[in-house]
């Protein structure tokens, strides 16, 4: 890769700091761009909350975490789908207000902040105790391959297309030399475009009908405690959610970001960027996963990428044409790429397990075999039988799925291998 080398004399020392090039960051960007976009704006479609609103506070949201997080982490912070059912209730309960639902997410974004506090005060060391990688790995693992069927789903729409723009990613990835190797991603959309645009499923009739500027409806919460009885204990199931992506990201960066900069740095930027998009109209903010997919395919860590990634997405929040553009890239390119960074993202979980030496004896068997089970076979079963596995937290949420896979995982670890 070709980077730029500045030479500063410290002392006795000359110190080569390398910087890569501008044009470069910004094409990179564009992959973490085009990586979020689907998920941030198809929260708000589903939900009728602002698209545009949701992704200026998605790029706000992910330059606070990292304000929060002292730069370190390299995460990008989109819509959370997690949200999505008690947002509908409130909706259907205020008669359609949305402003109602901020207001409850206002409240789940400023519990996040307490429990940041409160493990400050407990200590990240105590946390950490409970994350071993037999606990943490099959977490990963889980994270990837519940996202799979997504991946598929929208792959399906046209097989055809999807291949091809997967196949790009891969030759690119595999082939590819330097700073090329960097951009599967971005080739694999290209190609996989032309080709919808080819076959006549683009619909371009959106970019020519959107105004060149448009500023995002910005509006205020209203609170109401029924409301926010319904929202609020949303943060008790994705805690676990967080917990997942934040050790995701740190694996494949190979950095321990839950002792540096520190979970309750991280919970904080994660609450903050919920609590000032709930205040301007915008879903809450959750890590995502297809970024950190991106990390995993580029190799490349810098968290300044995802930082003008996010200028770019608070900039799309006011230009209708580009946000117009992205939103004709037909769903079997996503799809495309999505399988790529979704399955990238179990094998990070494999790693985990095969890099730390986990020791296959019959508890951490039992562990790791737990947390698949109840991770990738409570939806099947629910949906199957009708038997419903998880912890119920108020008529909408429950805690299930990752998190409560998670929570049992930790707990049945710490019985287990009490050391």
């Amino acid at each position: 890769m070709t980077e730029n080398v500045i030479k500063k004399t410290e002392g006795c020392e000359t110190v080569e700091i390398r910087l890569l090039n501008n044009s470069k960051k910004v094409v990179l960007a564009l992959q973490h761009l085009i990586a979020m976009f689907g998920a941030t704006v198809l929260v708000p479609i589903l939900t009728g909350l602002d698209p545009s609103i949701a992704l200026f506070s998605a790029g706000l949201g992910t330059l606070i975490f990292h304000a929060c997080t002292k730069g370190k982490v390299p995460a990008f912070l989109g819509s959370s789908f997690a949200f999505i059912p008690v947002i509908l209730t409130v909706k259907e309960l205020f008669n359609g207000d949305l402003a109602y639902v901020q207001g409850g997410m206002v409240v789940a974004g400023l519990i996040y902040i307490v429990m940041s506090f409160l493990i400050k005060k407990i200590g990240v060391e105590r946390v950490q105790k409970y994350l071993a990688p037999q606990v943490v790995g099959p977490m990963i693992i889980v994270i990837g391959m519940n996202l799979i069927p997504t991946a598929f789903g929208m792959a399906k729409e046209n097989l055809i297309v999807a291949a091809l723009t997967l196949g790009t990613t891969l030759l690119v990835n595999f082939k590819a030399k330097g700073f090329i190797k960097q951009l599967g991603i971005l080739a694999g959309v290209i190609v996989g475009y032309t080709v919808s645009l080819k076959m006549g499923i683009v619909k371009t009739e959106i970019i020519a009908q959107s105004s060149i500027f448009a500023v995002p409806a910005f509006r205020l919460p209203k609170f109401d405690i029924g409301a926010i009885a319904i929202i609020a204990p949303v943060v008790l199931a994705v805690f676990m959610e967080h917990l997942g992506d934040i050790t995701t990201n740190g694996q494949v960066v190979g950095k321990n970001f839950i002792e540096d900069p520190g979970l309750n740095r991280t919970l904080l930027g994660d609450g903050l960027a919920t609590t000032v998009a709930a205040l301007i109209g915008g879903p809450a903010n959750t890590t995502y996963g297809e970024n950190t997919g991106v990390l995993a395919i580029t190799k490349n860590y810098d968290p300044s990428i995802l930082r003008l990634a996010a200028v770019f997405a608070i900039g799309l929040g006011f230009i209708s044409k580009i946000g117009a553009f992205l939103s004709t890239i037909p769903n079997a390119v996503m799809g495309g790429i999505s399988l790529m960074l979704f399955s990238m993202i179990s094998l990070i979980g494999v790693k985990t397990i095969k890099n730390e030496k986990v020791r296959f004896n019959w508890k951490n068997i039992i562990v790791i075999a737990t947390i698949l089970a109840l991770g990738l076979g409570s939806g099947f079963i629910e949906k199957k039988f009708g038997i419903t596995i998880g912890i119920p937290i108020n008529e909408t949420v429950k805690i299930s799925g990752l998190s409560f896979a998670a929570l049992i995982g930790i707990v049945l670890n710490a019985i287990l291998n009490k050391k």
